[in-house]
């Protein structure tokens, strides 16, 4: 089990101190731009906080009509091993994936992307992240004696902010369907050759139809494939009211990394959720004990969205040829994760449970 390495320093934004030109960073127990070499601080510019919240107009996204100030043009590649969209700053033409650490060489030319409308700041320091990924770890089952000292010894979490878009709507929905009532019948049976009551369940249908409306206020999708969706959905919930107004101080120290899920793909997978809570609520609606949906028709309007940044902790690891990584949600410590199996702590597992059943089975016949 070894450590991967650690991604490579131009990807981090860099802003100097004025007072000895090293790099600041953004410090999140003090929500301050910090030297580590002199001490100097600097408190980062307060926006407005309106600003950040403020959504953008879908259709005109599609059509390409957004204010040229939503736009900018970016140097990337997609990483050949996790799909991650790696942002190049400067003069960097090469560099490491913040990800999985494999070697990233930048496009030929420039990518026109939306720009961050929003930043939720790290909330959490990184030793911090790391005692409740250590925490996190030491209740793994059946993890392989590596494992430990990976939670004692590992190098620093790597500080990642991760796209993800916000997608607002307006719903009115038209259903039909069927309510159904539950209700008993006595029925006499023959058993033993004796007649016997039961009671037996039955269903009575109506037809049911009506309409249900629904406001969706910020539904979060994911904006980047280079984290397995069902970890960072674990991740939730984040307080999006703490949002920010987008500013590369926030990014001082830390990386970001660029959306690979376009805008449509993302209201695509916004829209599955939205159904299915548009479901509920039509089940709701119908009532009674049972119900039967056979049609909805959803009128969707006032699409909105924003581009925000999420604060992510990661460390990734290797274990017998296979990258394990973890992920701790930068505002609240929630960790989830990859994790190996020790086949011999299981292979010992299984054979003392066998020992055990045994024992118990010899004391059974033994007392008979």
């Amino acid at each position: 089990m070894t450590d991967l390495p650690p991604p490579a320093p131009q990807e981090t934004t860099r802003f100097p101190c004025p007072n000895c030109g090293a790099d600041y960073r953004f410090a999140p127990k003090q929500a301050k731009l910090v030297c580590d070499h002199c001490g100097h601080e600097e408190a980062t510019e307060q926006g407005d906080r309106d600003a950040a919240i403020a959504e953008l107009d879908f259709k005109a996204a599609l059509a390409e009509q957004l204010p040229a100030a939503e736009m900018v043009e970016t140097r990337a590649s997609s990483c050949p091993n996790c799909a991650a969209h790696v942002v190049f700053e400067g003069d960097t033409h090469a560099t490491e994936c913040p990800f999985c650490a494999t070697p990233v060489v930048v496009d030929t030319g420039t990518h026109r992307q939306i720009k961050p409308r929003a930043v939720l700041p790290f909330q959490l320091a990184e030793r911090t992240a790391h005692d409740a990924m250590n925490t996190w770890l030491g209740k793994l089952w059946f993890a392989p004696n590596g494992l430990a000292d990976y939670a004692r010894k590992g190098r620093k979490m790597n500080g990642v902010y991760v796209p993800y878009w916000t997608y607002d709507a307006d719903t009115k929905s038209r259903y039909q369907g069927e309510r159904g009532t539950v209700y008993y019948v006595t029925e006499t049976v023959m058993r033993d050759g004796k007649p016997e009551q039961r009671q037996v369940q039955k269903i009575r249908w109506r037809p049911a139809a009506g309409r249900v409306k629904r406001w969706f206020d910020d539904v979060l999708v994911l904006a980047s494939r280079a984290l397995p969706k069902r970890y960072t959905d674990a991740l939730q919930p984040w307080d999006l009211s703490k949002l920010e107004p987008y500013s590369p101080e926030f990014l001082a120290g830390f990386q970001a990394e660029g959306y690979s899920v376009e805008l449509q793909d993302g209201y695509d997978e916004a829209r599955a959720h939205m159904d299915a809570v548009i479901r509920r609520d039509v089940a709701f609606d119908i009532g009674g004990d049972r119900q039967r949906i056979h049609h909805i028709s959803t009128a969707v309007n006032d699409v909105t969205f924003k581009h925000i940044l999420l604060p992510v902790w990661m460390a990734a690891y290797k274990y017998r040829g296979k990258t394990y990584r973890f992920v701790v949600n930068g505002q609240t410590g929630r960790v989830q994760g990859e994790r190996p199996y020790s086949a011999i702590k299981i292979a010992i597992a299984v054979t003392l449970g066998l020992l055990a059943a045994a024992a118990i089975g010899y004391i059974i016949a033994q007392n008979q």
